[in-house]
């Protein structure tokens, strides 16, 4: 069963979301917040595994709470649910840690499959997503903002696992890389921890960030 907790600051948009997903047979929605400190207050008597987490609330937005939840639970995955479509909090939600991003006129199966896919750890990094990462890093690049990879680890990647490494950074599930890519499910997530382990990155939200960041997504063609 996949424990949720729903995060906004309009009582319709809550409520609504606890009964869909509640319908559905493998979601349970632990509880509602309508602030960022009442999520935290939540966290302290249960964890879920995923939060859906709206941007602008009041006391304490999405964007710092995930910051604040990350660091105090790690597992948990967050998944940035607005109508706001803002490159800043695209950048700021993907860099403290979230695991997707999505409007809030996405379908209700659309939103349940993200749900899914976060917990069997995926990405939700849409095309439009992507696009305006990239945008962003090109004109924060030089700022302290981006993730820091040792240039020697770098060094130390294989060719399958730079192939990997891009098709992170496109937003592909790992079911979608072994495709792309004619490997199998099992050897891409080999790689894909491989990858972490060599980089030091803490997820593959970060991966996909450090991929868009340095050029290997978006600028350069697909490795062969």
């Amino acid at each position: 069963m996949i424990k949720v907790v729903i995060a906004d600051d309009q009582e319709l948009i809550r409520e609504s979301l606890k009964i869909v997903l509640n319908m559905n047979p493998d979601m349970e929605v632990l509880g509602v917040a309508e602030n960022g400190n009442e999520v935290l207050r939540l966290l302290k008597k249960q964890q879920p595994d995923v939060i859906l987490m709206d941007v602008r609330m009041p006391e304490l937005d999405g964007v710092q709470c995930t910051n604040f939840i990350k660091e105090r639970y790690p597992d948990i995955k967050i998944i940035i649910l607005t109508t706001f479509d803002d490159d800043e909090y695209v950048y700021n939600a993907l860099k403290f840690g979230a695991s997707g991003y999505l409007l809030k006129g996405v379908s209700v199966p659309e939103l349940s499959n993200a749900i899914r896919t976060v917990v069997s750890g995926g990405a939700m990094i849409n095309s439009d997503i992507v696009a305006k990462v990239v945008k962003l890093f090109s004109k924060m690049a030089k700022h302290n903002f981006a993730v820091k990879v040792e240039e020697r680890a770098v060094q130390e990647l294989t060719r399958t696992e730079r192939k990997v490494v891009i098709q992170v950074g496109r937003g592909l599930s790992n079911k979608e890389i072994a495709e792309r890519l004619n490997l199998s499910e099992g050897t891409v997530r080999n790689n894909l921890s491989a990858v972490l382990s060599k980089l030091e990155l803490r997820d593959r939200t970060q991966l996909a960030i450090w991929a868009i960041q340095t050029g290997m997504v978006g600028t350069c063609g697909e490795e062969t």
